[in-house]
């Protein structure tokens, strides 16, 4: 898997600015940060709105959209999100994660980063599907419950299944500046059905009964066909 991501990333809550391109060359811009009146930004503009008004970000390639946020750390709970972090890499969390990232079925991979001294959080992740179904997806599983004991830890943070924990991610989030995939076509189902398919497959290549068959003048027919010989490629690459 081939996934590549630029995010602008806050400096003391404040986003900065990205431009893809040269000066005079018709570069596009995405700007994060402070509007040049000097005042707050998004993060005021954004007051008293509600959630079905605020714009759903994140840069999408194919069928995939990233999703990147960036929040303060509360002071003195570095040392406590670390130590959350520590229980949901071990085995036993690790495996009900699973679980429940298979319940949701849109979920290709997700991270936790702490940085700048303690006093920031980045959680990333890509996504399959509508900004408002992954976020609701979430509250419903375990992970949800991961959610509200980590973003605790953050500054403001509602809680998972408070009405305004929407805004307060979208407040958050910083949608990237670049973001490619190696598979934009494909979604998590799809790749799940994709390798089931293909063990089964290769199951089949293995037996004595499907050897047997190609070695049958009645399918000669079937084998010199482009689909068939590509098939067989296919499985022995």
């Amino acid at each position: 898997m081939f996934l590549f991501r630029l995010s602008a990333i806050p400096q003391s809550g404040v986003g900065v600015a990205a431009r893809i391109g040269d000066e005079g060359d018709g570069a596009s811009s995405l700007s994060t940060g402070r509007p040049s009146d000097g005042s707050r930004g998004r993060r005021l503009t954004m007051a008293g709105k509600s959630t079905a008004q605020l714009e759903r970000k994140g840069a999408k390639d194919g069928m995939s959209t990233e999703f990147t946020v960036f929040a303060k750390i509360r002071p003195g709970h570095a040392d406590k999100l670390r130590k959350v972090l520590a229980t949901m890499a071990s085995p036993a969390a690790d495996a009900k994660a699973h679980d429940a990232v298979r319940q949701i079925g849109t979920l290709h991979d997700a991270r936790h980063v702490i940085f700048d001294n303690d006093t920031q959080f980045m959680f990333a992740s890509v996504f399959d599907g509508t900004w408002d179904a992954y976020i609701d997806d979430f509250a419903k599983t375990v992970v949800g419950d991961r959610f509200g004991e980590v973003f605790q830890h953050c500054e403001d943070f509602p809680g998972i299944k408070d009405p305004g924990v929407k805004n307060w991610f979208l407040e958050r989030q910083e949608p990237a500046a670049v973001f490619i995939s190696s598979y934009p076509d494909l979604t998590v189902q799809q790749i799940w059905k994709d390798q089931h398919v293909n063990e089964a497959f290769q199951a089949l290549l293995d037996t004595q009964e499907f050897r047997e068959m190609l070695d049958n003048p009645a399918i000669a027919e079937l084998k010199a066909t482009p689909e068939f010989q590509r098939l067989m490629a296919e499985a022995e690459a």
